[in-house]
């Protein structure tokens, strides 16, 4: 489609370059109108209808979004962002420069900005910034009739319409209505005999993580949102969730990987900054490393006597490092679903010390054979003691590994910190001062040193 799009504008048949757009989906659209000169970008858009535009204007990035506006006349700003929803438009006033938020927000109805401010005012992790307030409600005492009326005047400019809220006169949220039980009741049925009054909801500051997880375990499309007094505020909706969900998964991630999380898009992100939010983590990794080369340095003797003991370090470490990370990315995971919980502790530990015992008992055993065999015979080498040592010190780390692996998140969330940050690059490097202490400390014990 987009060479369809680029050829039809080489040629300028603006009839069927409008057709063809008009017959396609808001997120098509915004793909096609994306990354393309800025006087392209404009003019693809000014030939959508009203409708179609709003719409497809809260699928392009934020760049494009700038763009259009610097362009657009007033009227074709007032247009758009009277348009769009209420969270979309205080979405875009966040992100964009203060000259284009000027423009934005002089162009905006009074009752728009009011909105706007409304939302930028909760915190930006709440239930409350991605909420959105357009949402169709009713009084208990309407009739089906009257509902559906409601819907047809009001539905066009709401975010949905499949599930309806019902409150009172002080919007105290009664319970929920959905269209299909509209549609299967009589005309002259009462909201307050078809409503579900057990309503799940949320509270404006609430993580917006929570919602996220309430959305997936009740399975619902929106979930209303209400403000300490349990009044009716607003509402998210699903897709609103999944971009939560995506941004959240990205952060941890990122976390996950010893850098520090960034909401541009890889090719928008500078190399500059791309750099400073990888050298933090990797300045302190590198530093916390060179423990591990002074603990080796106390042990001269030890290598003198047996060199070949070095070779075994950088498996012994990679092999603790690897099983710390399985542990913690599965107890990270955990935690991130709710099937974890701080207090599981010490259910967890057992069940990774269990684990931890199987995994170093077949990783020893292999390990031990392999080194006898392979050094049997061999001058001034101990066969025996040297598998032995080195079966040893591969179970005990294995064990040591699970048990770092799964407990660092788990503390990490009980001190309100992000399991994430105790992941891979940071146990791996714990791990390894371990693995080199165990290791000196059972050949000094074994063999002939």
């Amino acid at each position: 489609m987009q060479e369809k799009i680029t050829e039809l504008l080489n040629e300028k048949n603006m009839k069927e370059l409008k057709a063809t757009l008009s017959s396609m989906k808001p997120a098509d659209i915004a793909e096609c109108l994306d990354n393309r000169p800025s006087e392209d970008t404009v003019l693809l858009f000014r030939l959508l209808p009203k409708e179609l535009a709003a719409e497809t204007f809260t699928y392009v990035d934020s760049d494009t979004q700038q763009s259009l506006i610097n362009m657009f006349t007033d009227e074709e700003t007032e247009s758009i962002i009277n348009k769009i929803f209420a969270d979309d438009a205080a979405d875009l006033v966040e992100e964009m420069p203060a000259g284009v938020v000027k423009k934005i927000l002089k162009n905006a109805s009074p009752k728009r900005r009011n909105a706007i401010n409304e939302l930028l005012n909760y915190p930006s992790e709440s239930a409350g910034s991605i909420m959105t307030i357009e949402f169709v409600n009713f009084r208990p005492n309407m009739s089906v009739e009257e509902a559906f009326a409601i819907i047809r005047k009001t539905g066009v400019h709401k975010e949905t319409i499949y599930t309806c809220y019902v409150i009172d006169e002080k919007r105290k949220l009664l319970g929920t209505v959905s269209v299909k039980d509209l549609l299967l009741s009589d005309y002259s049925a009462k909201i307050s005999d078809i409503m579900d009054s057990n309503t799940i909801s949320v509270n404006t500051g609430d993580d917006r993580e929570f919602v996220v997880k309430q959305m997936s375990k009740y399975d619902i499309m929106a979930i209303p949102v209400t403000d300490n007094e349990e009044k009716l505020v607003g509402i998210i909706t699903v897709d609103d969730a999944m971009d939560v969900f995506v941004e959240e998964r990205e952060e941890d991630f990122a976390k996950m990987s010893a850098m520090v999380p960034n909401e541009e898009s890889y090719f928008k992100t500078s190399t500059f900054t791309h750099a400073k939010n990888r050298l933090v983590w990797l300045l302190f990794l590198m530093l916390s490393a060179t423990l591990t080369g002074v603990i080796i340095s106390r042990y001269e003797a030890a290598i003198a006597s047996v060199p070949i003991l070095v070779s075994f370090i950088p498996m012994l470490m990679d092999t603790g490092g690897n099983c710390g990370s399985q542990s913690s990315t599965l107890i990270i995971r955990g935690l991130a679903l709710d099937e974890i919980t701080p207090s599981d502790a010490f259910k967890v530990l057992f069940k990774e010390a269990g684990i931890a015992m199987l995994v170093g008992a077949v990783l020893s055993l292999i390990n031990g054979l392999r080194i006898y065999f392979m050094y049997r015979g061999k001058e001034d080498i101990n066969s025996f003691s040297l598998a032995l040592t080195v079966s040893l010190t591969i179970f005990l780390i294995v064990f040591l590994s699970e048990a770092i692996g799964c407990l660092l998140p788990i503390i990490a969330k009980k001190l309100k910190m992000d399991p994430a940050l105790m992941a891979a690059p940071l146990i791996t490097t714990i791990i390894d001062t371990v693995a080199i202490v165990i290791f000196f400390n059972i050949a000094l014990a074994i063999l002939p040193v």
